[in-house]
């Protein structure tokens, strides 16, 4: 159980779990009026003999609007005879009856995003005349909670594997002792089946799909599996399905220290309202300046580049030679700095500290950068309810079951080749530095994580044969989840058509705030076709 999992866990040293903590990583509406036609009779929903019954009380959905069912599907569907497991599915009914079009199946990502509380978040971005017109249906992963959970039993050998970074093969093998054979069915192909089954339970002739970031590939491998069954389909931050998985986790590297960047520059660009320097170098030293004090070990991602407001009195008339000095040793420098401290407490170290874990999550999403501002102002007391680590039982139970379900899907069908080239890469920003911004994409690229954990299969060759309509993909130009070069290359694989969106934004339908997504998301379920191109990077909403 996952319970079991978390229990080991704390009788493990603290290596572990930060290690741990860093595969979740590796995995959040305006609404306006379509232009296009509607379709001149509403479709009404077919009866589908399924129960449907209030969800789970952990998910706190209300049963008025959003109700759960089961659907048995087999195990293992090359032996369709050797035993099944339930997947909870949710339905949210399409809030216009009489104008009813269809299903709209979600899926947030992963691999080992929960679809049933997600659903409702798709529910609540997506633009109105979606939400009228659409049932908005979420089919659990298999894996997690309500779908044949794993139960994965953590013992002392397995935590060693993964604090030597060899975390895929001490997932498999701890799922495989808790239930035995269950691990290699962990697939997309799985649980692109998992989808066929649901909609024959639903008596629907086709569905229409929202994936996001890793539910692109898992459309886009339903889509290739039952063409027939696809109807149009948006392709949200999509993943280019030939990085999987070592290469999109090396990829995500660069885009990180990119949007690290966006992000200090932003903080600097708004300096009136949070104080934290004009320029982005004087905002990085406020916030490495926060990390210390917070965990005694400074960060090692490389400072931005010094600018003329950085270049102290006195020193104006040798401003360039200044500037390219900070810039030439700024690298080598926090490396030292960091090396330093960690020799007079090893403890201190920068993976110790909430805020710099903190840092790295929140660079999808720029709603999250005013709260990110008043952190390195404030320290974590300015986070609502007084801090990062307040986690509940069952919050704590659902992040060690997507950590284990998302280590053992990566390595089930990694089909990267092992870079042996970067494992001295691997060893420093793993033993040494602990550079969040570099471990997590050597990790993979040189082959530690899912060493030992060979692929038991990979993905179908992804195409549009047979598709009535042509996907729409939605892909953000300095997204660090997933790259725009991987968007367009699932775009083109998939013969779609590509809105290319400004910013760095993970998610661009469902960030908020963007009129002119909605609109291309609206056109395109309602008429299979939008004429936009080109989308503006959305406002940030949240308050400053």
């Amino acid at each position: 159980m996952p319970g079991m999992y978390r229990n080991a866990m704390r009788h493990h040293d603290s290596t572990f779990s930060r290690r741990s903590r860093l595969v979740a990583l590796a995995v959040g509406a305006v609404a306006v009026l379509a232009v296009g036609s509607v379709p001149a009779a509403a479709e009404q929903a077919p009866s589908s003999g399924l129960r449907w019954e209030a969800c789970p009380a952990e998910y706190e959905l209300d049963p008025a609007s959003d109700q759960c069912a089961s659907v048995a599907v087999p195990r293992n569907y090359a032996e369709p005879d050797g035993g099944t497991i339930d997947v909870l599915v949710t339905r949210h009914r399409a809030e216009d009856p009489g104008s009813r079009t269809g299903v709209l199946f979600t899926n947030p990502g992963g691999p080992g995003g929960d679809a049933i509380g997600s659903n409702r978040m798709f529910v609540d971005v997506l633009p109105a005349v979606v939400r009228a017109q659409w049932d908005v249906i979420g089919v659990q992963p298999r894996g997690l909670p309500y779908a044949g959970a794993l139960s994965c039993v953590m013992g002392p050998e397995h935590a060693m594997a993964a604090g030597f970074g060899f975390g895929g093969a001490a997932a498999r093998a701890a799922c495989e002792s808790g239930t035995p054979g269950a691990a290699a069915h962990l697939t997309t192909e799985n649980t692109a089946r998992d989808w066929e089954q649901v909609r024959i339970a639903l008596g629907e002739k086709s569905i229409d799909i929202y994936g996001l970031s890793y539910g692109t590939v898992l459309g886009s491998t339903y889509a290739t599996l039952f063409p027939e069954g696809t109807g149009r389909m948006v392709l949200d931050s999509a993943v280019d399905p030939t990085w999987l998985w070592n290469e999109v986790l090396w990829q995500q590297n660069e885009g990180y220290k990119g949007r690290f960047y966006d992000l200090m520059e932003w903080i600097a660009a708004n300096n009136d309202t949070y104080g934290l320097g004009e320029t982005a170098l004087k905002v990085y030293q406020r916030w490495s300046d926060r990390i210390v004090a917070e965990a005694g070990g400074n960060p090692t991602i490389a400072p931005p580049p010094a600018q003329v407001g950085d270049v102290p009195p006195g020193l104006e008339a040798l401003a360039d030679a200044y500037r390219s000095g900070v810039d030439l040793t700024g690298p080598v420098r926090v490396q030292f700095e960091a090396f330093i401290r960690g020799l007079a407490d090893p403890s201190h170290t920068q993976m110790s500290s909430s805020i710099y874990l903190m840092t790295r999550q929140v660079l999808p999403s720029r709603n999250s950068w005013p709260l990110m501002a008043r952190v390195i102002r404030d320290g974590v007391e300015a986070i609502p309810g007084g801090g990062i680590g307040g986690m509940t039982e069952l919050e704590l139970e659902l992040l060690a079951q997507t950590q284990m379900m998302q280590s053992v899907v990566m390595c089930n069908e990694n089909s990267v080749a092992a870079r042996p080239d970067r494992i001295p890469g691997w060893l420093f920003s793993t033993f040494v530095t602990e550079d969040l911004f570099e471990l997590l994409g050597y990790s993979y690229s040189a082959g530690a994580f899912c060493a030992g954990a060979a692929p038991v299969t990979s993905l179908p060759e992804l195409s549009n044969r047979g598709l009535a309509t042509a996907p729409l993909v939605l892909q953000g130009l300095r997204d660090p989840q997933t790259p725009y070069l991987g968007g367009v290359q699932l775009a083109h694989d998939m013969g779609a058509n590509l809105v290319t969106v400004d910013g760095g934004d993970h998610g661009a339908g469902i960030q908020g705030g963007n009129a002119v997504i909605d609109q291309a998301v609206a056109e395109y379920l309602q008429t299979g076709r939008t004429a936009i191109t080109h989308a503006p990077e959305a406002p940030i909403t949240a308050p400053l």
